[in-house]
């Protein structure tokens, strides 16, 4: 089993900027994709990145906005979010898969107002 925790939530203002990272434990040899999915209240889970073998994909709404990196040697996957908007308020949630199964972190709150 793979134990995803995230952490870099917060309140930022529009335009703003925010980190978030994703720790994993555990089977973490067998890791191969790993990402985030965000849902906002009242709204169905949305995926909005990836990364694979250092291939990257994102949801369009936050392309050129939002940039998912991995540092194997710590075994976390980050999210760096730049100039925020409110649409983009959601709990934010880091999975990561092992051989087809998804395992998921406890979510972390991103809150974009002013």
């Amino acid at each position: 089993q793979v134990h995803p925790v995230e952490s870099g939530g917060g309140l930022v203002q529009p335009g703003g900027s925010l980190r978030l990272s994703c720790a994993a434990s555990g089977s973490i040899f067998s890791i191969s994709a790993m990402g985030w999915y965000r849902q906002a209240p009242g709204k169905e889970r949305e995926w909005v990145a990836s990364i694979n073998s250092g291939s990257t994909s994102y949801t369009s709404s936050v392309k050129g906005r939002f940039t998912i990196s991995r540092d194997n040697a710590k075994n976390t996957v980050y999210l760096q979010m730049n100039n925020l908007k409110p649409e983009d308020t959601a709990v934010y949630y880091c999975y990561a898969i092992v051989t087809d199964q998804p395992y998921w972190g406890q979510g972390t709150q991103v809150t974009v107002s002013s």
